[in-house]
């Protein structure tokens, strides 16, 4: 009886929709069971690879390194009509036939790479499943692979259906191609019948192999490390086939990592049936041990794990030959301090020689040459380029033109980005325009080759509600209850469903029915953090040298266009390939195509990055920062930005990039936004010790960045600056933290700092310095925020312009209209004869407006705005119709919102929708498709006596062909209501007293329950109502009451007592109601019923268990809520698409 069985073939959570285990759980019960050595063999994919290895290394098991690969015929099957499936839903298809390699060493592992490649690449472009060519096959299937063909296979497939014959025959073809690495896989899982996992079709499968000379190697074809887990084979069986469960195919429960001696078991079993004894199951056994022994690929020797892989020198222009890459990276930073006039800067040229010979050690000149290449080449493409994170620090960037701050000026550490002493990758950040981005992509490509460059992949997991979404269908329920039940959740972990379900006050009528829908709780649990497929990353660009592809495979993205990853940004950093992120920041689209509109209409060219064009301290642009008046700035738009800058009362950039670095969670953890704005306002500074004075002095004795945690143990300890980066970094790791701590008070107090001292400053460090936030990006996010806040104080409508264009921040469409309307910035409706593609400025009666652009119209194409556009203007519907030829939903939707009010002369909307109905029903008449017959058609639009569209009929048209308020906001209507209740607007607010009730009324645009250091649950949610915005916040003690109305409806009125901390004022609620339900009430009943609905307590919540429950959030450092939305903010914005319908909103 064997102890230790080695599985060759076994499927993580990474086969996508199939494997119902993480790779680290397999592993831990591989080291529980005795296991000594595990393969990882996913379907099509090797994306749980780098973690696999890293799991399996740490827990002393062999890790064996291999693909389930889907496989052609040999012989292509005549292509047969589909069935129509017995139970509905969409046709699936999936490989015919598959087999596993594995690879023995790093030729084969090079080999495997390639051909899950080829295999992804075929199948693109054929539209098909992954599956390999029997042409790919020969190329790479043989020396350094070990192939079993298990029952999935298509000679078992010929061997299950009785015909050994044809199996034999199948298997020469394979023979041919693997050679003396192919063995047939023996699988028993007990059935019986002749199918996959029989007793039958085992010992079938070894009398083959022993007939035909061929080893057989025994597997389980793992797919969950547990036998409890087999329900959720079924679950994703189901949400792969897109289909309901089929109870006739449910799985077996068999195929879980069994331990040594249950293996021996079914080997015994099967060489019985085959008609041998104990000792061909011995053999079965040893066969399969040697395999698993001549597999020897090392994590870190053949996959490159932890060893960097740069582009070759000759390919960023360096000599070839020693010293080649560091010539010509100090050559260009030589002529790059000149151009920017540092070169006889002694303090300058010592940080730069510094630097260079920490990169030099490294080895990392092919790094930065390859980043400056691609920064130099955005430029030169007339994109908006600027650096980023903690590569800002660094004068070897700002010399090569990658980062715009002088690091030197700004207190930038350049250890916080590179030291001998760390073991990972520098990482530099790209911000480029977004609606560009994939342009340089495309460049980076051309540059280095498509045999250097890959995306980044990015596995998308199971949360809450894709895990109700699949198990309602596996389970049968209807489709929409699914989608009922799944929008009724946050942005939460699947793992905390039920928990959820019987805490949150918002989901209290879901609570009431969930008995209904069986096993759906459970199981959706059960998927947690599955992945369901792998993504394009949406900024993570590879570059590596020609031997990326040996290393792992790539697949084609969704649309073809780059080829991606099998890995995510955590693996290829492990792997030492260069990730260069590049950030599509949609905020640089908004200003450079407001920059575009003011050329356009002025003749004026404005250079942002130029400070004689834009100067970073503008007083006009300070006192909107000052007024809160941030909406559409980047960085700075969010209400708890607003409250900050309100109080802080910014004066200048640096107090912008105190206020981004303050507001992040660290830091509010630790109250340091308090601490700050008091001593920014005139309080005496302190400092824990007089020695960290020169550290602290510029935050006014308070710690806000990253550099002054490296400072402090710096100066405290006696360490470089490289060391105190270390230890920063490890204060994140509850394991090392304690080993720091030590360190830190042996050193310190070795320099003579006493334990009062040491305390208080380790308080500090330990609470801040892993979570706080990086002075490199403060200076990075501040020059865009305040270039943005010069467009909206000089430039307004053109900048208006680019932000409903590009949509760049928290802010729904409308709310940015409001805005601008509030600045005297008119909106202009769809016009045919005037509006454009894009959002463009207008001069109007009273100052520049902004033009809607006829791409916001719902429905319409690209094709049908570049007609439209192309044969501006029109002079009648009929000409529309007979240049433009859109379709009939098209006009309809654009005569609903007025777009041709222009054209209609004495007709009424409604007369142009019968025409527009009419010349629709002529043209699909008519013989042929050329021109309209027009001496058949009126040129005029007539009157027919429809009456015209009622203005709320308009307003309704505008929320559901744009989704923005054009003629008048939609507050308007119950503004009568709204005076009679004593209601007060977001204007008058401003004025009210601390301690005041009060009645608000609005718009629900934002609400957010994001992560809060004491671990509470905040509903925070901003309204809008014409005059502003309106800050609301929830705490606990109102949401049994609350939340429910706050999370289902999209316009509120809410009564709570006005705070306020600086100018700005919120409204912390007490009590919420649906505005659209008492304007009802007021209709039927009159003024009075409405007053009858706010005397009245809502029936509250019946009553919740208060969990106490915190989870630990890894970036802000504190124990927070189980129910915090990590979503970003303004992603709970209500759905208003229909006016005076409720909206079902959405709590996450």
């Amino acid at each position: 009886m064997r102890e230790s069985f080695p599985h060759l073939h076994v499927s993580s959570g990474f086969s996508a929709r199939y494997g119902a285990s993480h790779p680290h759980d397999l592993v831990a019960r591989a080291s529980e069971r005795g296991i000594g050595a595990l393969a990882l063999t996913d379907r099509d994919m090797v994306t749980g690879t780098v973690r696999f290895a890293k799991a399996a290394t740490a827990a002393r098991v062999k890790p064996l390194f291999g693909v389930d690969l889907g496989i052609a015929p040999h012989v292509p099957a005549v292509e047969a009509r589909r069935r129509t499936p017995v139970r509905g839903g969409a046709h699936v298809a999936e490989a015919p036939f598959r087999a596993t390699f594995l690879a023995r060493d790093a030729a084969g592992w090079a080999r495997l790479c390639r051909l899950v490649s080829c295999a992804h690449a075929d199948a693109f472009a054929a539209g098909a499943p992954p599956a390999a060519s029997w042409e790919v096959l020969g190329r790479y299937a043989g020396e350094g692979l070990v192939v079993l063909l298990g029952p999935a296979s298509e000679p078992l497939r010929a061997l299950a259906g009785g015909r050994p014959d044809i199996a034999e025959q199948l298997l020469a073809p394979w023979r041919q191609a693997v050679g003396r690495g192919l063995r047939l896989e023996t699988v028993c899982w007990g059935l019986s019948g002749t199918g996959p996992g029989s007793v039958r079709l085992a010992a079938h499968t070894l009398a083959l192999a022993d007939r035909l000379g061929i080893p057989a190697v025994l597997t389980n074809a793992v797919r969950y490390a547990d036998r409890s887990q087999h329900r959720i084979a079924d679950v994703l069986d189901a949400a792969r086939l897109l289909r309901p469960v089929d109870r006739r195919r449910l799985d077996c429960g068999e195929r879980w990592l069994k331990d040594g001696p249950a293996m021996t078991e079914i080997a015994e079993r099967v060489a019985a049936a085959a008609g041998g004894g104990r000792a061909r199951a011995e053999q079965l056994l040893a066969d399969t041990a040697a395999v698993a022994e001549a597999c020897e690929v090392d994590p870190v020797r053949d996959l490159g794990l932890g060893v960097p892989h740069f582009p070759e020198p000759s390919v960023v222009g360096a000599e070839a030959g020693p010293g080649g890459a560091m010539r010509l990276l100090r050559q260009r930073c030589e002529s790059g301090m000149a151009a920017r006039g540092l070169d006889r800067d002694r303090r300058s040229m010592d940080q730069l020689d510094y630097e260079l010979g920490v990169i030099g050690r490294l080895h990392y000149e092919p790094y930065f040459l390859a980043v400056a290449q691609v920064v130099a080449d955005v430029r030169d493409m007339g994109i908006r380029v600027a650096a980023r994170g903690s590569g800002a620090g660094s004068m070897v960037n700002h010399s090569l033109f990658v980062a715009t701050a002088n690091p030197l000026e700004h207190h930038l550490l350049f250890e916080r980005f590179l030291s001998e002493r760390r073991s990972s990758l520098p990482d530099i950040d790209i911000d480029v325009e977004s609606a560009r981005r994939l342009e340089v992509y495309d460049r980076i490509i051309e540059r280095f080759g498509r045999e250097r460059v890959a995306v980044t992949g990015m596995p998308e997991t199971y949360r809450a509600r894709h895990a109700l979404r699949d198990t309602g269908l596996a389970l049968g329920i209807a489709p929409a209850t699914v989608d009922r039940i799944a929008k009724s959740f946050p942005h939460i972990r699947a793992c905390d469903i039920r928990s959820a379900l019987s805490e949150l006050p918002e989901l209290r009528d879901l609570a009431a029915e969930a008995g209904r829908y069986g096993p759906l709780w459970e199981l959706a649990e059960s998927l947690d953090a599955l992945p369901r497929g792998i993504a394009m990353h949406p900024c993570g660009v590879i570059l590596s040298n020609t031997s990326l592809l040996d290393r792992l495979p790539v697949q084609p993205t969704p649309g073809g266009e780059y080829p991606m990853l099998q890995a995510d940004k955590e693996d290829v950093e492990d792997l030492g390939l260069l990730k260069l992120d590049v950030l599509g920041v949609r905020m640089q689209s908004a200003m450079a195509h407001a920059v575009m509109e003011i050329r356009r209409t002025t003749g004026r060219a404005i250079d942002l990055d130029n400070p004689d064009h834009v100067p970073l301290d503008d007083r006009f642009a300070f006192a909107l920062i000052q007024a809160s008046d941030t909406v559409g700035m980047f960085q700075l738009e969010s209400p708890g930005q607003q409250d900050l800058v309100g109080r802080l009362q910014p004066r200048g950039p640096q107090d912008v990039i105190a206020d981004i670095s303050l507001f992040r969670p660290g830091p509010v953890q630790g109250g340091m936004p308090a601490l700050y704005i008091a001593a920014r306002h005139g309080a005496a500074p302190t400092y824990p010790h007089p020695d960290l004075e020169p550290v602290l002095r510029d935050t006014y004795g308070v710690t806000i960045w990253h550099e002054q945690i490296i400072d402090i143990l710096a100066v405290m300890t006696g360490c470089n600056r490289a060391l105190g980066e270390v230890a920063r970094r490890a204060l994140s790791d509850k394991e090392r933290l304690p080993k720091v701590e030590a360190w830190f008070r042996q050193q310190a107090g070795a320099h003579g700092y006493g334990p009062t001292v040491l305390d208080e400053v380790w308080d500090v460090v330990s609470s801040f310095g892993a979570y706080g936030f990086c002075r490199a990006h403060a200076v990075a996010f501040a020059v865009p925020a305040l270039q943005s806040a010069w467009l909206k104080a000089h430039h307004p409508a053109a900048l208006y312009a680019g932000l409903l264009e590009h949509d760049p921040g928290m802010w729904p469409a409308r709310v940015i209209v409001a805005d601008a309307r509030r600045h005297n910035v008119p909106v202009l409706p769809v016009d045919i004869n005037t509006s454009k593609a894009q959002y463009t400025v207008e001069e109007t009666g009273s100052g520049w407006g902004v033009r809607i652009a006829l791409a916001t119209v719902h429905g319409i194409s690209d094709d049908e705005v570049a007609r439209i556009t192309a044969g501006q203007p029109y002079t009648s519907l009929q000409d529309l119709y007979a240049r433009a030829h859109p379709k009939l939903p098209t006009v309809e939707r654009l005569i609903s919102i007025g777009a041709l009010d222009q054209l209609k002369g004495e007709a009424t909307r409604r007369d142009l929708l019968l025409q527009a109905a009419e010349i629709h029903r002529q043209a699909r008449t008519r013989p042929g498709a050329g021109q309209l017959p027009l001496a058949t058609t009126p040129h005029a639009a007539n009157s027919s006596g429809l009456r015209e569209m009622t203005a709320r009929e308009r307003l309704d048209a505008e929320l559901g062909v744009l989704k923005i308020d054009v003629s008048r906001h939609l507050m308007e209507d119950h503004h009568r209501l709204l005076r009679e209740i004593g209601a007060t607007d977001a204007k008058h607010l401003r004025a009210m007293h601390p301690g005041q009730r009060v009645l608000v009324a609005g718009v629900r645009a934002s609400t957010q329950t994001p992560p809060i250091a004491s671990g509470k649950r905040i509903i925070f949610v901003t309204l809008e109502d014409g005059s502003g915005l309106v800050d609301l916040a929830f705490f606990e003690d109102s949401h049994e009451r609350c939340a429910h109305t706050v999370f289902h409806h999209g316009l509120l009125l809410v009564r709570g007592t006005v705070e306020a901390r600086g100018p700005r004022r919120t409204v912390v609620g007490e009590m919420a109601w649906d505005l659209d339900e008492l304007a009802a009430a007021r209709a039927t009943h009159g003024p009075q019923a409405v007053l009858d609905l706010l005397g009245q307590s809502p029936s509250p919540t019946p009553a919740q268990p208060a969990s106490g429950r915190t989870i630990p959030h890894g970036t802000a450092g504190a124990r927070l809520h189980p129910w915090s939305d990590l979503q970003p903010a303004g992603t709970r914005s209500a759905d208003l698409t229909r006016f005076g319908h409720r909206s079902p909103g959405s709590p996450g």
